[in-house]
C-alpha cells in the first residue's frame, strides 16, 4: 500500500445542464481552476453513459464488459480527477436507476446530462499523484 497525506483546498459546485457531457466538463473545470488532484459526488440525470461493469473473466489485463445507458437514468457516483500526462483524468464509479433495474459501474465514455446533474468538487491540497499507463493492466493506474 502507498499513501500520502493532504488537506481539503477549494470546494467546486457545478451544475451540468440537459445534454451537456459530464466527464468533458469535470475535465473542463480541473483545468481551468488548475484542480490537479480532487474527489467529486454526482447527484442527478444522465441520458447517455457508456460504463464497464466488470471484466470478462478475472485476467489481466482484463477484458472489460460495456453497458450503454441509452436513455434517462437517476445517478449518483463518486470519483477522482489526477493528471496523467498534462491533462486531467477522471475515473467515475457510479449507479445507474431507471425503474426497477439499477447499474453500477465505471462511467467511460458519452456522457450526457438528462435534465440537471449536480457535481461537488472537493480539491485535495498536497497530493502529489498522478495516472499513468500500466501495462500489465491495461489500465491508467493512480502513481503516488
Amino acid at each position: 500500500m502507498k499513501y500520502q497525506v493532504g488537506k481539503i483546498g477549494r470546494v467546486i459546485a457545478a451544475k451540468f445542464e440537459d445534454k451537456e457531457d459530464v466527464l468533458g466538463n469535470l475535465c473542463s473545470i480541473a483545468k481551468k481552476e488548475d484542480v490537479r488532484a480532487a474527489a467529486f459526488y454526482l447527484l442527478g440525470g444522465m441520458r447517455e453513459g457508456k460504463i464497464v461493469v466488470g471484466p470478462e473473466k478475472d485476467e489481466l489485463p482484463p477484458a472489460p464488459i460495456w453497458r450503454a445507458l441509452g436513455e434517462s437514468h437517476e445517478v449518483v457516483g463518486f470519483g477522482t480527477i489526477f493528471y496523467q500526462n498534462n491533462e486531467p483524468k477522471v475515473h467515475c464509479h457510479a449507479a445507474f436507476g431507471k425503474k426497477d433495474t439499477v447499474k453500477v459501474g465505471c462511467l467511460r465514455e458519452n456522457s450526457q446530462t438528462y435534465l440537471v446533474l449536480e457535481a461537488v468538487i472537493i480539491e485535495l491540497d498536497g497530493i502529489d499523484a498522478v495516472r499513468e499507463f500500466d501495462p500489465v493492466t491495461g489500465l491508467n493506474i493512480l502513481k503516488l
